[in-house]
């Protein structure tokens, strides 16, 4: 089997990257035995932690795109697992909301999701894997943060 150049080996960007080849082909795996696909996690997650939310409201929290929204709703919908309603606020805008049944498939899906994390960061130790997900928890917020006004007029110089 042939190396990776020493020049792709030792740069962060390389090592995520493959990983997270790894961590995606685990993931899918792990959600198509539990009979469910990553967007339903995500929907079910964000209606179980912060409540019922219009299909845009969902988008936005789970960084999907409205017709991912729509089609993983249908879905969610046809297995039982959401509700659509009218917003009692705003009779033009619908909610989901998360059933009972939804709620047991999110722990089935927790289950199946912790199974993934084991696999993918089986060599850590878990100090390594809480320091792992705490530095890139870090690079991410770092990344997804907007710069602020004296950011911006720091690098114009």
């Amino acid at each position: 089997m042939e190396s990776t150049p020493r020049r792709l080996a030792t740069r962060a960007s390389w090592l995520i990257t493959q990983t997270a080849v790894h961590s995606r082909r685990l993931v899918a795996e792990g959600f198509t035995a539990a009979g469910a696909r990553g967007y339903h996690y995500r929907v079910l997650a964000a209606l179980h932690e912060f409540g019922p939310a219009s299909q845009a409201d969902l988008g936005r929290r789970c960084q999907m795109d409205r017709s991912d929204v729509v089609a993983a709703v249908t879905e969610l919908e046809r297995a039982g697992f959401v509700a659509r309603g009218t917003d009692p606020a705003d009779r033009r805008r619908n909610t989901v909301t998360i059933s009972d049944t939804g709620e047991r498939q999110l722990h089935q899906l927790d289950d199946a999701l912790d199974q993934v994390q084991d696999d993918l960061l089986a060599p850590l130790t878990p100090a390594e894997r809480q320091t792992l997900i705490t530095l890139l928890g870090k690079v991410l917020d770092h990344h997804s943060t907007p710069p602020t006004a004296g950011d911006q007029q720091q690098n114009v110089t």
